[in-house]
């Protein structure tokens, strides 16, 4: 019997999406002119992040898409890049650790070096991530994310529009945007997503670090999942001093 997708098992029409979707595409729309030509879309090619890259295409709103190649992608995270072209005409910018902190970790720490200890793991995205980030970031003063409240306790507050400690513009238009909606602009636009999803896969970062969840369990379950606390790599919390270095 074949499974269930996503879509099947998520989109929901429920009250107040249509005015949610204009809200979101008011609030890109309104930070596209308030930085014209140093906004990116920070996209972790996830659901929330395939359905703001539609939004920002389908409105033509001169917001660039970057994303993060931490060298440890799922190949199905990365054959959304070719979808995005190919569907949207748009490249999406690619921002990868260097080459020589990458040896010299794995050198120093191993292979698996994210479960030994928080700290390595927090090492580790810092390094695949977080580094990455403030060159995503130098010379832009906005950048667009997919978060919303209902993803964590962590995130539970987040904000349309806020800042960040480099005092950048940072926008989250679907912050008010339940998972079911998601879903449901994804089946309603036909947008493209990571197959990982329809393997029970809400959350999807680095291949080590990213296992499917059970019925029942968080959004984050499936992120770290060996660690007890806050779910987090570093990108949405206070900036580590590289990161605000490298973006300033």
């Amino acid at each position: 019997m074949t499974s269930a997708s996503a879509i099947q098992l998520h989109a929901r029409a429920t009250a107040g999406f249509e005015a949610r979707v204009d809200h979101a595409r008011l609030v890109l729309a309104r930070a596209a002119a308030a930085h014209p030509g140093t906004i990116v879309q920070a996209s972790s090619l996830g659901a929330e992040d395939q359905v703001l890259t539609d939004l920002i295409a389908r409105d033509r709103l001169p917001i660039a898409v970057a994303t993060l190649d931490t060298g440890m992608l799922h190949g199905e995270t990365l054959l959304l890049i070719d979808d995005i072209r190919e569907r949207y005409g748009i490249a999406v910018e690619r921002y990868a650790p260097t080459r020589e902190s990458v040896i010299a970790f794995v050198g120093r720490h191993g292979d698996d070096a994210m479960r030994r200890s928080v700290e390595l793991r927090k090492s580790c995205c810092a390094m695949r991530k977080v580094e990455p980030l403030g060159r995503m970031l130098a010379g832009r003063t906005a950048w667009v994310t997919g978060l919303r409240r209902e993803q964590s306790s962590e995130r539970a507050e987040v904000e349309f529009e806020s800042s960040d400690d480099a005092g950048r513009a940072k926008v989250s238009p679907l912050a008010d945007w339940s998972w079911a909606d998601v879903w449901h602009y994804i089946d309603l636009n036909d947008v493209p997503y990571n197959a990982l999803h329809d393997r029970f896969f809400p959350s999807i970062g680095c291949a080590p670090c990213t296992r499917a969840v059970a019925v029942g369990e968080d959004f984050r379950a499936g992120r770290w999942w060996w660690e007890q606390g806050v779910k987090e790599c570093g990108l949405h919390v206070a900036a580590p001093a590289s990161a605000i270095g490298a973006s300033a």
